[in-house]
């Protein structure tokens, strides 16, 4: 049983979701390859190369893969499906994007966003927004899964497996017209190890100013609940939810976010969750390690004078 991993990156620096996709991979258990595909990407190669528990790197690199369009990718890991059991990746954007056009045309369903797994054909996945938790077998002969990173601890390094080319390049149904980059000296998000997240009890987008002085005290990510990216505060690359991006610090501090279903559902996995929030009855004050009932308008700033 062979499983292919689909590795994440940006044509120079592999991410750390691959890492814990592998570590999916490796619980499946069999001989496990990681592809990389993109263009002058070959850092990103010997980065997948030094992942523990990976047998084989693939290397696919070409003009074409340089955007990792779904359209252009999913065709390369349909060629290569037959030689494989299981298709791996993590349920970022790209995967999300890129999956679900390579379960259609095999031909089988699709398992997403799994968090566990039981036996090679039989993984977790949460339902009802993480409410509950589903255990599903797929028959399918083989199984094309997105993997909730957060769920997973990342592989070590220190191996050195081998690097196979390849060079099937199909024809470019897609291309990239243009695109735009927020650029940040923080932590990336679904990376952080420290994250503090504003909600609608900020008030204003202004007064997310407060939390990016915190987050830059702690070397943290700053992040927002649905209500505060509805309500314009900051824009909506910085949600985390059901709907936004699922994360898993070490730390969590949430400022003036009530706590909802759906909020909770990106971020109760944190090791440590922080609250602070004047209303006493908040929900999220059940999945907190550490509340504080004040106003965070007071808080915030004697936080962060303390950091000081």
């Amino acid at each position: 049983m062979a499983i292919l991993v689909l590795a994440e990156h940006d044509n120079s620096a592999l991410k750390q979701d691959t890492a814990k996709v592998v570590s999916a991979a490796c619980a499946i258990g069999g001989d496990v390859h990681v592809l990389v595909v993109g263009h002058q990407c070959g850092a990103v190669a010997q980065a997948a190369q030094a992942l523990q528990g990976v047998g084989q790197v693939l290397h696919a690199d070409h003009s074409v893969y340089q955007a990792h369009l779904a359209e252009n990718v999913a065709k390369l890991l349909v060629e290569l499906a037959p030689n494989y059991s299981h298709i791996l990746a993590a349920a970022s954007s790209v995967g999300k994007d890129t999956l679900p056009r390579v379960a259609a045309l095999l031909d089988v369903a699709q398992l997403s966003e799994v968090v566990g797994v039981l036996h090679a054909d039989t993984f977790v996945r949460p339902i009802y927004a993480g409410n509950a938790l589903a255990t599903v077998q797929s028959h399918d002969a083989i199984k094309v899964i997105t993997v909730r990173a957060s769920a997973f601890d990342a592989v070590a390094q220190g191996n050195n497996a081998s690097v196979v080319s390849l060079d099937k390049v199909f024809e470019a149904k897609a291309q990239l017209v243009s695109q735009a980059l927020t650029v940040s000296a923080r932590p990336e998000l679904g990376n952080a190890g420290i994250i503090v997240s504003g909600g609608r009890g900020m008030g204003s987008g202004e007064n997310f100013g407060m939390l990016e002085q915190l987050a830059d005290k702690l070397g943290a990510a700053v992040g927002a609940s649905r209500a505060a990216v509805d309500a314009g505060y900051v824009s909506n690359d910085l949600q985390v939810g059901q709907t936004g991006k699922i994360v898993a610090p070490n730390l969590y501090i949430a400022v003036g976010i009530s706590g909802a279903i759906q909020h909770l559902a990106g971020m109760k996995d944190a090791k440590v969750i922080v609250a602070i929030n004047k209303d006493p009855e908040a929900p999220i004050f059940q999945v907190a390690d550490y509340g504080l009932v004040a106003d965070l308008f007071d808080a915030v700033p004697e936080l962060i004078a303390a950091l000081d």
